[in-house]
């Protein structure tokens, strides 16, 4: 059974002071931490081992996953069974998914997380998800990820289409083939190209089948890293140096991607998740059509498409 990596150490510098002292992975979409909606994808599609690679100041994610019986007890004490139920079944989560946890450490960068994972199990595939993403579909993406995967044995990206304008926001894949069905050869990414300069129409977005070769590449560029300790280990780089020799695929997404990163996007996701709520969004949908009783002066901004904002981590 393939295992998956949740890099939960970053900053999240673009939603401060939000998160000073929130991990951005607790921020709330809908009536769920962010990071728990990946982690029911997973379980959705059958993934029961997870590693979650944090850093300092991110207590709070285990607590969210910890069973609390005290807490369940008490809130049955109280008659208050739907409470206590949702709490458990919380907790159960971390039983069903195997929930383990990693302090990150080495060079700046996303690709640190997995090569930590990886000293446990670098020699079979590893599912890698941002957990600051939200990903709705009829048939969950690490399905449709895994589904690509058995398919071909190679690497897999999860892609999306994108306006070209947005490039620059990017890692863009250098598609070779089009195979049919969304899966795509690829033999490079080019990261936050010029409009005028992007190799193709999709992004790479968060969601990969990561293959040994691939950590190997990271090894690789770890150790360039301690020779010159500059720049970051960034996970793009080494699918895109790998791919150079070796085949890797894209796999064009079906369904709704937010990412909750930066203040706009974190705000889609809320907005749209409580509209489509059928307790609450039919009493939302009164409010947006009622007429506004303080002056408001919109940014001049247009709202992102939904495979639109996922700017540098």
């Amino acid at each position: 059974m393939m295992r998956a990596v949740l890099p939960a150490a970053g900053l999240g510098s673009r939603l401060l002071p939000l998160t000073k002292a929130l991990p951005k992975e607790m921020l709330p979409v809908g009536d769920k931490p962010v990071i728990e909606h990946t982690v029911r994808e997973l379980l959705a599609s059958g993934i029961t081992d997870i590693t979650i690679v944090t850093s300092a100041g991110k207590d709070l994610i285990r607590d969210h996953f910890r069973p609390d019986p005290a807490l369940v007890a008490r809130l049955r004490a109280d008659g208050r069974s739907a409470r206590a139920d949702a709490v458990e079944e919380v907790g159960e989560l971390s039983r069903l998914g195997r929930i383990t946890y990693l302090d990150q450490d080495g060079p700046y960068g996303n690709g640190t997380p997995v090569l930590n994972a990886a000293r446990h199990h670098s020699d079979e595939p590893m599912l890698v998800l941002w957990p600051d993403d939200v990903f709705v579909a009829e048939v969950p993406r690490t399905r449709q990820l895994i589904t690509a995967y058995e398919e071909t044995g190679c690497p897999v990206l999860a892609l999306m289409p994108m306006d070209p304008a947005d490039s620059r926001h990017y890692g863009v894949p250098v598609v070779e083939d089009d195979l049919g069905g969304g899966l795509l050869r690829i033999t490079g990414l080019v990261e936050k190209p010029e409009p005028r300069d992007a190799p193709s129409a999709y992004a790479a977005i968060g969601g990969y089948v990561i293959t040994p070769g691939i950590v190997d590449e990271l090894r690789e560029q770890a150790e360039r890293w301690y020779e010159r300790r500059t720049g970051e280990l960034c996970l793009t780089d080494a699918i895109s140096a790998y791919a150079g020799s070796h085949t890797v695929h894209g796999q064009v997404l079906q369904g709704r991607w937010y990412d909750t990163g930066n203040p706009l996007a974190y705000l889609t996701a809320q907005f749209t998740t409580a509209l489509s709520d059928p307790e609450y969004g039919p009493h939302l949908r009164r409010l947006v059509g009622e007429p506004c009783t303080e002056p408001y002066s919109s940014p001049r901004r247009e709202t992102p498409s939904c495979t639109q904002g996922q700017p540098e981590r």
